[in-house]
């Protein structure tokens, strides 16, 4: 049984949209399903030099600051952080009772994230692996967005990961091939016990899937609670999920050149579920098929 939830954000210079991303959690954190437990929101200030450490203040979470200009580095230090203040020797949870969230500074959580990562938790997994979709193209050319559709929909790599695995407790474990920092959630003992995040600049959230797997730790690829992040240019890592969309952007684009860059990304599962209301930004692409369950019923 989880007894407390960690929520982990990075951020380097995101002033513009921490905001929307901590609001997005907070109200995940509201859920029914959810209510009743305590949720630490955790905001790693990375090399900032704008108001972003303010604006996580401000918003309620706690701010640990780094200098490292490294997402993994900051992924660990927040965790770690997490892991110290609530796994309290004398009356704090054990580490499988804790649940740690990780997203994107950039990124909207749907209403029912943290409640379907719960649900999934309580049927014995010890990692759910989101998908993200892309809602705003309007700072890349035509074509961007039906290449995402086109290519993120479809498995873009023959893998291990992508074949059937045993079901665990009724449900199937891959849904979809992929792994996003901006869309994970582990159990804090098989975190622990996989070493946790390294300091990688890009494909920390791949290394640390991949040690949990290989540790026999059951892992679900869930393509039931996509989250929605920024397709902006500036690109913050190189090999990471900007350098996949500039790839997409180019007119020359082809499936033949870029299965290694579309692999960091999930196929986009439909209009987002239970994010804050408000239209959303207008896409070029026509939307998959959304899933929905009674998890994501406001």
């Amino acid at each position: 049984m989880i007894r407390a939830i960690a929520v982990v954000v990075p951020a380097r210079d995101e002033e513009r949209l921490l905001g929307g991303c901590l609001a997005s959690v907070r109200r995940a954190a509201r859920h029914p399903r959810v209510a009743g437990l305590p949720v630490r929101l955790v905001v790693v200030a990375d090399s900032c030099q704008d108001r972003t450490a303010a604006i996580a203040r401000h918003a309620g979470a706690e701010v640990a600051t780094i200098r490292a200009c490294n997402v993994g580095a900051a992924r660990a230090r927040g965790t770690d952080r997490a892991l110290a203040e609530v796994l309290s020797p004398s009356r704090g949870p054990a580490p499988d009772e804790l649940w740690l969230a990780h997203t994107d500074a950039d990124t909207r959580v749907p209403y029912g994230w943290l409640a379907r990562q719960l649900s999934y938790a309580e049927q014995g997994w010890d990692a759910v692996v989101g998908t993200v979709q892309v809602l705003d193209w309007s700072e890349h050319p035509p074509g961007t967005a039906e290449r995402f559709q086109r290519q993120y929909a479809t498995p873009v790599r023959p893998s291990v990961e992508t074949a059937p695995k045993p079901t665990l407790r009724g449900g199937p474990r891959a849904e979809h091939p992929h792994v996003h920092g901006a869309n994970l959630g582990v159990r804090a003992g098989a975190y622990r016990s996989a070493g946790g995040f390294a300091a990688l600049a890009v494909g920390e959230d791949h290394a640390l899937v991949a040690a949990l797997e290989a540790l026999g730790r059951p892992v679900r690829r869930a393509a039931d609670l996509p989250v929605i992040t920024s397709a902006r240019r500036g690109v913050r890592a190189r090999g990471g999920f900007g350098d996949t969309i500039s790839a997409l952007s180019l007119p020359s684009a082809l499936p033949s050149v870029l299965p290694s860059a579309l692999a960091v990304a999930g196929p986009p599962a439909g209009p987002p579920v239970g994010v804050p209301s408000g239209p959303p930004p207008v896409s070029s692409a026509a939307p998959l098929p959304t899933v929905r369950t009674a998890i994501d019923s406001r």
